[in-house]
């Protein structure tokens, strides 16, 4: 007999006490509990620096990865306040780490702009760290203050004297409650240069004591920037073939906001808008962007129709045309921003967009103006864009027009799965005909689709749009995916409304030209659908290299650890009887092991992808595909090691 339900009074109503509310669900205050919110938890303490800094107190900041994955953020401001604080009847400090919607930010008179905004950084990294040491260097004093997972050991105490002053904050995340506790240096790092500049004059470090070299000094880079935003888009751009002899810089106030604006154009045919406010990178945009933009399309319209080039073409232009090749970076200064959450990805305050359309008018106007060579290098520009948009909107229509054409409007070698939920399918794009064929006997015809590739598809960093969209292997990803191309008004719009699968899986050989193969892939994902990357959509498969064989027993290793493990369990010194083959394509292994390795959800390993910093991706990705050799040359020789050539 089944239990009857208890009544739904007051005693049913869980109220979460302190510090508890985010252990209880991280998730709302972090974004996950997977990497990105453990890299999250570091940059909510930088976020306290750098506002020290926004307020003219501090100008170094030096990140720490300790040898236990431990992390110290150290800075030269004011020190967090340890006097007591009336109103809780304990000191600053504590209140600070151990209460929600606790800090100086809330204080007009402390802070004129900050990032952390909803006052629940440092806390949060406090409740989420099994041990935390804040240190305060103030008026002469060090002072010291210990919690585990939230909760003070002892009141904060004085510990010797000092000549420094700043805060110091040592956390250790907490195992039970992320899913990976390692740092990765190049994601931290990455953050790190982006700060500097956004924050011209400051001095940030970060020393990884996990990876000596030969003189066992840990491994340290130091980021400074002089020119801001300036710089910043001359790093994202450093790989492509500029257009213009130099950046167009703008920057200053209206209406009490803070404002600066870097552009420029290059040969290439992407739009690389990276917006932020308050450092903070809002990477779905909003009114700042959206300032940026009209001013930019109203004062490019109006110079080209009075210098009469637009007249002279016979052209109409709209406005993707003026952003086709522009790499721009938009930064404001906000005291009262409205977010979309905590994650804080989208600006909603409506008196930005006319600060930034106003001041981004006025001084492109001035630029156009004061240097006529480089205005009629970008009205060229943006003529070739609107001719190509025209040739790219007849290369749509003929995928639309096929679409209609063959009824279903899927591809002819797609072999669809019969279950239409997205939630629930998954598609395959596998590397050959071949491999194309072992998946498709494999597979879970239920809820597993696999479209195979013909070799390497279209280099789309290279290519115009037109030409993208006549590809066919490109033409095959669009029309098996469901989604729109995109509109004449925006042909970069991405309906993800009839996308047909949630789980978009590249599965490539396990050498060099599979990886190159996943990486054109990835390179047309992230310029032209990268929506899909963002929520989430798009996993890299790893089939096993290896499969160690004695008598009847077998197992799959996927990297050389695995592997010499499995040599030692099975024959120790004696490997006699121990065989080993080397998987170097998909088409070596038959049905059934494909199944079991690679495709069976309870058996495989997928990397899911995703975009920690757009700017960096965007330079990355114009490195590795675009026209210049030596940076790519640059990047594998330092990487090399990272990678496993078969000859």
């Amino acid at each position: 007999m089944s239990e009857i339900p208890k009544e739904y009074e007051a005693s049913s109503i869980q109220v979460l006490e302190g510090l508890e509310a985010v252990r209880k669900r991280p998730s709302m205050y972090i974004g996950d509990v997977g990497i990105k919110g453990l890299h999250h938890l570091v940059y909510e303490v930088v976020d306290n620096s750098i506002d020290e800094a926004l307020a003219g107190h501090c100008d170094t900041i030096d990140v720490f990865i300790n040898e236990d994955n431990s992390i110290t953020v150290k800075d030269n401001g004011r020190g967090i306040p340890v006097e007591m604080h009336e109103k809780e009847g304990r000191s600053a400090l504590e209140v600070v780490m151990t209460v929600l919607h606790a800090g100086g930010k809330f204080d007009k008179d402390s802070y004129k702009v900050s990032g952390g905004l909803h006052g629940v950084g440092v806390s949060c990294v406090n409740a989420l760290s099994t041990d935390l040491k804040a240190e305060v260097f103030k008026n002469g004093k060090h002072y010291v203050q210990e919690f585990k997972i939230g909760v003070p050991q002892y009141p904060v105490k004085e510990i010797g004297t000092t000549e420094t002053r700043g805060t110091q904050v040592t956390f250790l995340p907490d195992a039970d409650i992320f899913q990976v506790t390692e740092y990765n240096y190049d994601i931290l790092a990455s953050r790190m240069r982006e700060l500097s500049f956004l924050n011209k004059g400051i001095t940030i470090t970060i020393t990884d004591y996990r990876e000596l070299d030969e003189d066992d000094n840990p491994k340290s880079e130091k980021f400074h920037s002089e020119g801001g935003l300036k710089e910043f888009v001359e790093f994202i751009d450093m790989n492509r073939e500029t257009l213009m002899p130099e950046v167009i810089h703008m920057e200053g106030e209206k209406n009490e906001i803070p404002v600066e604006v870097a552009m420029h154009y290059n040969t290439s045919y992407a739009e690389n808008l990276h917006s932020y406010v308050n450092n903070i990178n809002t990477h779905e945009g909003g009114t700042h962007l959206s300032g940026f933009r009209r001013a930019l399309t109203r004062t490019l319209k109006k110079y080209a129709d009075e210098s009469g080039m637009l007249a002279k073409e016979k052209v109409e232009v709209s406005g993707d045309d003026f952003r086709e090749g522009l790499t721009a970076v938009i930064s404001v200064k906000v005291m009262e921003p409205q977010f979309e959450g905590q994650t804080k990805t989208k600006l909603g305050n409506s008196e930005v967009s006319g600060a930034v359309d106003q001041l981004v008018g006025e001084m492109l106007t001035n630029f156009l103006e004061e240097n006529p060579n480089s205005a009629k290098t970008i009205v060229q520009k943006v003529i070739l864009a609107a001719k190509a948009r025209v040739a790219a909107k007849k290369a749509r229509e003929m995928v639309q027009r096929k679409t209609v054409m063959s009824g279903s409007g899927l591809p002819g070698k797609l072999s669809d799965c019969s279950e239409t939920d997205p939630a629930i399918c998954e598609i395959f794009l596998v590397e050959g005909d071949s491999a194309g064929g072992t998946a498709k006997q494999g597979r879970d015809r239920n809820f597993q689709a696999i479209l195979p590739l013909r070799g390497k598809i279209l280099n789309v960093e290279k290519a115009m749009q037109h030409k993208v969209f006549e590809n066919e292997e490109i033409k095959n990803m669009f029309t098996a995916l469901g989604v729109s191309v995109g509109t004449e008004e925006d042909s970069k719009a991405l309906n993800l409304s009839k996308l047909r699968y949630h789980k978009i899986v590249i599965m490539c050989d396990a050498d060099v030209d599979g990886s190159h193969i996943a990486t054109l892939i990835l390179t047309f994902f992230f310029r032209y659908m990268k929506e899909l990357i963002e929520n989430g959509y798009i996993y890299i498969a790893a089939p096993p290299l290896y499969l160690v064989k004695k008598g009847a027993k077998s197992d799959y290793a996927w990297n050389d650890d695995q592997r010499d493990k499995l040599f030692a369990e099975y024959g120790g010194e004696n490997k006699s009887g121990v065989s080993l083959q080397r998987y170097k394509g998909l088409g070596e292994m038959n049905a059934e092991q494909l199944w079991e390795t690679t495709m069976d959800p309870n058996n495989r390993m997928m990397r899911q992808v995703t975009i920690d910093s757009a700017a960096e991706a965007d330079r990355i990705f114009s490195m590795l595909m675009g026209d210049d050799v030596p940076p790519r040359r640059e990047f594998i020789e330092k990487n090399a090691k990272y990678a496993k050539i078969d000859t």
